[in-house]
């Protein structure tokens, strides 16, 4: 089985508001990346809160989710990480980590990825848009231990770095995938990025 981890834990800062639960699609962020993935053939999908815990898991109620809390979020992405990987059954053997303000990932692309990595003999997968790497990234299990111990100052780039010749990059055909929301104006270019999409 493969599971997901949507980091949901972030300040918001630059934004000046909480990103995750702006309007997009009909619903909100973190909603319409939620749905995206319990609409694909991930196993499972765990969310990983922290600031404003309390609304994003309101927001999510009703969902067939694991809500997972990160006390630790002011320490950075990893700790998020880390935090729903500790949280993951054992029969999980393959990890989707999912960005929380990354709205324009589609069920469509997920899957594209999920065939890809069964295809491959490879144990980390990373779209490719015009030669730059984005997420999410699908990775082996067996790198659990490996990123609960290490990366501290890298995160999951260190993952990549460290093991060059298990990476299989996935070529797509959207931008979304180096795209996600720190200000407004990544807000508003990932809504002209879905109304373009739904034309």
């Amino acid at each position: 089985m493969i599971c997901s981890i949507v980091l949901a834990a972030g300040l918001s800062n630059r934004m000046g508001v909480q990103k995750l639960l702006l309007p997009f699609g009909g619903k909100t962020v973190i909603s319409h990346i939620v749905d995206q993935l319990l609409a694909s053939s991930i196993g499972e999908v765990h969310v990983v809160v922290g600031h404003e815990a309390e609304r994003i898991s309101a927001e999510l109620s009703g969902r067939a989710v694991s809500i997972v809390n990160n006390p630790n979020y002011k320490s950075g992405m990893l700790s998020s990480v880390r935090r729903g990987l500790r949280n993951l059954p054992e029969k999980c053997r393959a990890v989707l980590v999912v960005l929380g303000d990354q709205p324009s990932i589609t069920t469509e692309l997920i899957e594209q990825m999920l065939q890809s990595f069964a295809a491959t003999e490879k144990s980390i997968l990373v779209p490719l848009y015009k030669g730059k790497r984005g997420h999410p990234i699908l990775f082996s299990e067996r790198y659990r231990d490996e990123i609960l111990a290490q990366y501290d100052d890298v995160g999951l780039r260190g993952l990549l770095h460290a093991h060059p010749d298990d990476v299989s990059e996935l070529s797509v055909s959207t931008s979304a995938v180096l795209c996600d929301m720190d200000c407004p104006q990544d807000y508003r270019k990932e809504l002209d990025l879905f109304e373009k999409n739904m034309e």
